[in-house]
């Protein structure tokens, strides 16, 4: 199941929240309604029918009723009773087909079948000790229909609110986390060419523009410019101990050299001497690898592109590799499977060295009579070679850091000849070229080194 953003899990955080406090409000709010509506239809009912004895008189005998008494303002009817029940004046509203008793002062709720009612008496004296009823009758049905119909619009438009909570949420988190993305961006980049001189490059209007977020970002882009000057001064030493280093193992290669040459030395010297020849010779090579990775990080090494018929160099390589693998004495045999006729752009330099260190990798870390098997295809718009070899294989522990500088799976096997720069090369050459390299293996198996390389077509 995948995991959900930061951003989706914040906007749904806040929906729920805010769906729980409107629907909280929401049952609040209309429990309290439901009393205070029909409160107010029965305060709306006795005002009324209190404010109707102004429109009633007596004048020389004769009972009189201002127009206003039988107007139906806020749904409440009125009527005009004697103290015999006997109805005057007024209006009595359809469906309300009792006579209850008087009951003055009073207000009642009566039911008639589906419908109820308020019902308010109140007597008023005339002079002349003449007194009449006033009633006042209004629908109680109505009025809970009324807020029922304001429920129900209510109900239909809390899913809405929901929606729109949401959409603005999740527009809220996003441009909020939106610095957030870059860092991210920017960190993947990094990672994926390695050039720590790219910025996030968040800045605030002001100071009180910049939130935590925005001083993250500007922390992490002065931490970049720090490690951006710390690589740049590890390169500057490698670059600069490395031209330093050649003179010196210039010196005693040719010392030895001259040395050798002294047919009065004993064996014994002369092994000795072998012996510093030879560390010296890995020293050097050691060097010249330094060099070009120093040359590689700094954008100097030069890379000039021709077409080469790959198979044919391919299969040169394999055979001068198998005069080595003989002179070691190890039994290795290497097996080319190679494609004719394969061609492409690439410097033809930089692919010797790439194959070299491959196969001679294999030869190094293989068994003693072992195989090493190197094959080139073109497929598509591709060229693919791999070195497979029935050695000892390298541990999943230690397969994701092979391509580090100076990183050996196992020194015993090569007696510390080896560098640990070589597949870092590899690594290097595959990639200036618009290629990729990979490795796969497995503990007393082997391992299978495979690369891939663009092919242009030739023309004919």
């Amino acid at each position: 199941m995948k995991r959900l953003s930061l951003k989706m899990k914040l906007t749904l955080m806040y929906t729920f929240f805010m769906i729980l406090l409107t629907c909280a409000a929401i049952a609040v709010l209309f429990s309290l309604s439901s009393r205070e509506v029909l409160s107010s239809v029965q305060n709306t009912l006795e005002n009324r029918v209190q404010q109707s004895v102004d429109d009633l008189s007596l004048e020389e005998g004769e009972l009189r009723v201002d127009s206003d008494f039988y107007s139906v303002t806020r749904d409440v009817y009125l009527s005009l009773y004697d103290e015999e029940m006997y109805f005057l004046y007024g209006k009595v509203p359809y469906g309300f087909d009792s006579q209850p008793e008087i009951s003055d002062g009073e207000t009642r709720r009566i039911r008639e079948g589906s419908r109820e009612w308020y019902v308010y008496d109140l007597s008023f004296r005339l002079e002349q000790g003449y007194t009449v009823y006033v009633r006042g009758i209004t629908s109680v049905t109505d009025a809970e229909e009324s807020f029922t119909v304001t429920l129900r619009f209510a109900l239909i438009l809390l899913p809405l609110m929901v929606a729109a909570t949401a959409f603005i949420g999740y527009r809220f988190t996003r441009r909020t986390l939106l610095p957030v993305k870059r860092i991210t961006e920017t960190v993947r980049q990094i990672r994926a060419d390695a050039d720590l001189s790219r910025r996030i490059g968040l800045k605030g209007s002001s100071d009180k523009d910049r939130d935590e977020i925005y001083n993250l970002a500007g922390t992490f882009d002065d931490m970049l410019s720090e490690l951006e000057a710390v690589f740049n001064r590890e390169k500057q030493f490698t670059s600069d101990v490395s031209h330093e280093l050649r003179t010196p193992v210039s010196v005693i290669l040719a010392q030895c050299g001259a040395c050798l040459a002294d047919q009065t030395l004993t064996e014994e010297q002369k092994g000795q001497i072998l012996l510093i020849q030879r560390k010296a010779k890995e020293m050097s090579d050691m060097i010249s690898q330094l060099l070009f990775l120093s040359r590689a990080d700094q954008g100097r090494q030069q890379v000039r592109k021709e077409e080469i018929n790959l198979s044919e160099l391919t299969e040169m390589i394999g055979e001068e590799q198998q005069l080595l693998a003989d002179e070691a004495g190890t039994g290795i045999s290497i097996i080319c499977r190679i494609q004719p006729d394969i061609t492409a752009k690439v410097d033809e330099t930089l692919y010797i060295r790439m194959l070299v260190n491959l196969i001679s990798n294999a030869v190094a870390y293989g068994k003693e009579k072992g195989h090493v098997w190197v094959t080139l295809e073109k497929s598509g718009g591709e060229v693919k070679g791999t070195v497979r070899d029935d050695g000892i294989g390298i541990s999943a522990e230690d397969l994701p850091r092979i391509w580090e500088r100076f990183y050996r799976a196992d020194d015993s096997r090569t007696g510390g000849s080896h560098s640990g720069l070589g597949l870092s090369m590899v690594k290097w050459i595959a990639e200036v070229h618009g290629g990729w390299v990979k490795a796969e293996s497995r503990p007393g198996e082997g391992s299978v080194f495979s690369f891939g390389l663009p092919a242009e077509e030739v023309e004919k």
